[in-house]
């Protein structure tokens, strides 16, 4: 199991590998806004882990096991933006799924999923939400 200081990294590097040819400290030291010190210390950890290979100033490349997981993180992290976005939560959805991502157990990941599932195939119940957060604003 990676840290969720970890688990940041790996799915930058994957995002980053979707659309370039090659992934570079400097790419992610700047999406994360954190020091090249500290982005090459996770790469060795996620190395020595084997989500990478990686070796100083060479290319950085995801193995199977980082592939898959790396997946695995980015969806979670647009599930968790899709039921914020559907539930109409009024808070920053990319900044709050951000949060929650690390904390929640892979049961209630796949409770929101199946929630989320359920939403997007049943929408009789987007408008009575919809008119039930209307009326529970009004009261307050």
């Amino acid at each position: 199991m990676l840290s969720p200081s970890l688990e940041d990294y790996l799915e930058e590097i994957y995002r980053f590998s979707l659309s370039l040819d090659e992934v570079r400290v400097t790419d992610i030291s700047n999406r994360l806004q954190v020091a090249l010190p500290s982005v090459t210390k996770a790469l060795y950890r996620l190395r020595d882990s084997d989500y990478i290979k990686y070796e100083p100033y060479g290319e950085i490349k995801l193995t199977d096991k980082g592939k898959e997981y790396g997946f695995y993180l980015v969806a979670r992290n647009q599930l968790l933006q899709e039921f914020l976005s559907l539930i109409c939560s009024k808070c920053n959805i990319a900044a709050e799924a951000e949060a929650m991502e690390h904390y929640l157990s892979i049961a209630s990941i796949d409770a929101i999923k199946t929630l989320v599932e359920f939403m997007k195939s049943n929408t009789s119940w987007k408008q009575d939400f919809d008119d039930f957060v209307l009326r529970h604003t009004r009261e307050k």
